[in-house]
């Protein structure tokens, strides 16, 4: 019987010539693990029971207890583990005898799906080591005790999300033995805002509970001269949504290895959030027939509609907007990715993103209905979701927009984004995904256009500021409105808001203006930016050098934008804005220098010091644009630390940290740390403040453990101040 079991399954494997296993998108599947994985023939004699052997493993699930306190999975109406990637958990695992470290080697197995697959991040051996390396896999044991061992165990910063099956697997000379599957072990690894190597890193712990832990939120409709607003639920802890959410994935057949790029679970998100051309979620309908099922106004949050869809596994009626929105949000809190729902009032859809809205009218001047394709909506509902985006260039990580509601199709479904807003802003419309689309709805100019009788077009009227006119969130940690137009849009008929769309027309916007021009560049003029090299806390200069290469004399409207941004390229806020005008002679350089002073950055600086500047020129002559952006970063302070005597492994010795700020301002609520991997442990110390150019000396008493060449690393933070390192390299003597 058995052999023909194993033929049936074979046979229904969808193999094809490319591929050696089945495609691999179902997180719920499973694949047998063997107990006993032997290297070739057994002996006689070979029992399992004279090896180490496993005999329980506690995983500190509860909600009170380290792990989900730690990760902030506290709120999870879920029996499982739940932690977030590149942040150390804890477990315990009690072995049939005390373990030696000589002779017992036993590791751990964590496995996703039918084929797991170790280069896929689908199979993930995790070997017991003496040091956690941050945002890598590894594990380490903080405690032994009779016959227990306690792990912290740390996963990889880009590890894959969603449900892991946990085995233990022990060496013996004649193969492995691994524990039995059991599902109380499952853990569930998450997103994590809160790990700076996580692509989806936030700083503000305030933001942080409003867009990741936040399970109720505000929905603002209405139009542009009567905002309205209305509470939802996300509900993305309660029971079942989380596997929910996971089976959405599934869904979109979103392969498991591609499970931990937030930019791809967006990029399916916005599609099977919508039943279009995949059976998704919600049935969308806006025409006012709502039969078998449920008005879309009707709901009150996203839980009903995710759980009647996992458990139905039909698409679920009917959505409009903020029904796309709402339940969107929940994914992307309930996964970790931060997330919220915005409102664009007088949003444009244009069905051929040419950033004209076309109302026609008759020849008496009535709107034309059968004629007229585009559509003004009232207000409209997308969701923001904040990542780095590396698959663009600096200085467009941070918001980016998702829209579920099936509008237009973007490589053949129905879905938009992520689009970054900062693009959207600058006009920056040929980079991924879908941001001439987002750029024409907050964006466009209303035509109204009169046919004539023998099929003439006369253009009557153009308004150019009813599209986007306002665009609105929840506020963090209340429940007030937060106007949110200018991350958008530079104010309407502002320089930079003509410059923007000039920008978004040259990376292909189609604009229509009454009379029709075609792109030819400036190429006669060059533009060029440097940044002075500066120490964080000093003034520096930055340059910006026209070369005229005609015989002509130019004007040039200039216009400098200073971001801070993070590390990573995600705006923080801009901080520096200025704009002259220049002269510029035939056949000739001019440079133009501006100094940004410290105090115009200092308040908001980030830890790495780093800041974007976007440089836009208009030569007025003939109206055609250059264009620079360039990212600048400041040198940080660092610490100095120096060791006193001799070290000797197992006698005392003394290492001294000392930092003098070069800040212009006293420093608050710093904390130092110290540590050596087989030196010293962990050292925390607080210091209340340090006053401007005044030094701090922090001297620990140690005993190193080991001889051989060690590194002690230590940091500063504090409010002003982060991203501080000192590190030494020590050679411990043997005793």
């Amino acid at each position: 019987i058995s052999e023909t079991m194993s033929t049936n399954e074979e046979n229904k494997l969808p193999l094809n010539g490319r591929r050696a296993i089945p495609p691999n998108y179902s997180n719920d599947e499973e694949n047998e693990v063997p107990e006993m994985e032997a290297f070739g023939v057994i002996p006689r004699g070979f029992n399992p029971r004279d090896y180490l052997r496993v005999v329980d493993i506690y995983m500190f699930k509860d909600p009170h207890e380290i792990n989900k306190q730690e990760h902030h999975t506290d709120k999870y109406y879920n029996p499982r583990l739940i932690v977030r990637r590149g942040q150390a958990f804890q477990i315990q695992i009690d072995f049939n005898r005390p373990y030696k470290p000589q002779s017992d080697q036993f590791w751990l197995e964590f496995l996703m799906g039918r084929y797991p697959q170790q280069n896929k991040g689908t199979y993930i051996p995790v070997q017991v080591g003496n040091a956690l390396k941050p945002g890598q896999w590894g594990a380490k044991i903080i405690h032994r005790e009779n016959n227990s061992i306690r792990l912290s165990i740390m996963s990889s910063s880009t590890c894959i999300i969603g449900k892991f099956r946990l085995y233990v697997a022990v060496l013996t000379p004649f193969g492995i033995l691994r524990t039995q599957r059991n599902s109380a072990t499952d853990t569930y690894i998450l997103f994590n805002p809160w790990c700076q190597l996580d692509a989806v890193y936030l700083d503000d712990e305030k933001e942080k509970q409003e867009y990741v832990l936040n399970d109720v939120g505000v929905l603002f409709h209405g139009n542009v001269e009567d905002v309205k607003s209305r509470s939802w639920s996300y509900g993305q802890f309660e029971e079942n949504v989380l596997d929910a959410c996971l089976f959405l994935m599934d869904k979109a057949e979103l392969e498991l290895s591609g499970r931990g790029n937030p930019i791809k679970i967006c990029r399916v998100a916005s599609a099977v959030i919508n039943s279009r051309d995949d059976d998704g979620v919600i049935v969308g309908s806006w025409n006012n027939v709502y039969d078998y099922g449920v008005a879309p106004s009707a709901w009150t949050g996203s839980v009903d509609i995710l759980l009647e869809y996992y458990s139905s596994k039909q698409p679920v009626r009917y959505g409009q907007c903020w029904v796309f929105a709402g339940v969107l949000n929940t994914f992307l809190r309930c996964l970790g990715i931060p997330a919220r729902l915005i409102t664009n009032y007088s949003s444009a859809h244009d069905n051929n993103a040419n950033l004209r809205l076309d109302l026609f009218l008759d020849d008496e001047g009535k709107v034309d209905s059968k004629l007229t394709k585009d559509s003004v909506w009232n207000y409209h509902c997308w969701n923001e979701a904040w990542m780095t985006r590396p698959d663009l260039p600096v200085g467009f990580g941070g918001w980016q927009v998702v829209d579920a509601t099936p509008q237009e199709t973007s490589d053949g479904m129905y879905r938009c984004g992520p689009s970054s807003v900062q693009a959207i802003k600058h006009g920056h419309v040929c980079f991924q995904f879908d941001a001439p689309f987002v750029y024409a709805e907050v964006n466009g100019d209303v035509f109204y256009t009169r046919i004539e009788k023998n099929g003439t077009q006369v253009v009557e009227s153009v308004d150019t500021a009813r599209i986007g006119q306002l665009i609105v969130t929840k506020e963090v940690g209340g429940d007030g409105m937060m106007d949110i137009t200018e991350e958008y849009k530079f104010r309407e008929g502002s320089d930079e808001e003509r410059l923007a769309l000039e920008t978004a027309v040259m990376y292909g916007v189609k604009k229509q203006s009454v009379q029709d021009t075609t792109y030819q560049p400036q190429t006669d003029v060059d533009m060029d930016f440097q940044a002075q090299k500066a120490a964080l806390g000093n003034d520096f200069k930055v340059t910006i050098t026209f070369r005229n290469k005609s015989r002509n004399s130019y004007t040039a409207t200039t216009y400098l934008l200073g971001n801070i941004v993070f590390y990573t390229g995600v705006p923080k806020r801009e901080f520096k804005k200025h704009s002259f005008s220049a002269k510029l002679e035939p056949s000739s350089s001019s440079s133009f220098d501006i100094v940004i002073k410290s105090s115009e950055y200092m308040s908001d600086v980030l830890e790495q010091a780093s800041f974007h500047f976007f440089v836009t020129a208009r030569i007025n002559e003939t109206g055609k644009i250059l264009a620079v952006q360039k990212a600048v970063v400041l040198e940080i302070p660092t610490l100095r630390i120096k060791t006193k005597g001799a070290l000797v492994a197992g006698k005392e010795a003394s290492v001294i940290v000392e930092f003098t700020n070069p800040l212009k301002q006293t420093l608050e609520n710093v904390t130092l740390r110290l540590e050596g991997p087989g030196v010293l442990r962990t050292i925390k110390k607080q210091f209340g403040r340090i006053p401007m150019n005044s030094t701090l000396t922090w001297e620990v008493k140690f005993t190193p453990m080991r001889p051989g060449l060690r590194r002690l690393i230590a940091s500063l933070n504090s409010d002003a101040l982060r991203h501080v390192y000192g590190e030494l390299n020590v050679q411990i003597q043997k005793p």
